[in-house]
């Protein structure tokens, strides 16, 4: 059975793309840890915060596949250092958190401050285009007039 997608419309060229990314989201995880904002801080500039308390920076991994900003943590169980708990209700837990970039998004900075992950992105500034594109007639057809009117050219 083959499935309706809004990118199969012919009048929708080239937007392949585009379903594969939307499939890429389907498969991200719906688990909201760790929590985060999304801000913008300025004109063109975004920033995604992430609440990681507990993790250091070396727990915590920020990469650029193709389009897909992934933040991994894993944090180190500390459950053979010798201490004995009564209770434990914060534990060594990983994750890893996809955000799906536009084209020509990138990513400016990643820093770590008070158990909060900060990743910086700027906005490429739109660019509009407007480009005529010539009609010519069809060759056959004017070969065939070239040869009935040898001085046409």
């Amino acid at each position: 059975m083959s499935r309706f997608t809004a990118f199969n419309h012919p009048m929708m060229l080239g937007f392949d793309h585009m379903e594969r990314m939307l499939d890429r989201l389907a498969k991200t995880g719906s688990d909201g840890y760790p929590p985060y904002n999304i801000e913008k801080i300025g004109e063109r500039r975004l920033r995604i915060t992430l609440a990681v308390a507990g993790f250091s920076m070396d727990d915590l991994a920020v990469t650029l596949e193709d389009n897909q900003l992934v933040i991994r943590g894993r944090q180190h169980d500390d459950a053979n250092d010798g201490r004995e708990f009564i209770h434990r209700g914060i534990a060594a837990r990983q994750f890893q958190r996809t955000f799906l970039l536009a084209d020509g998004i990138e990513v400016i900075d990643a820093s770590l401050d008070n158990g909060l992950l900060h990743v910086d992105l700027e906005q490429p500034q739109p660019q509009t285009s407007v480009r005529t594109i010539s009609i010519r007639k069809n060759p056959a057809q004017a070969s065939a007039e070239r040869l009935l009117d040898p001085t046409r050219r």
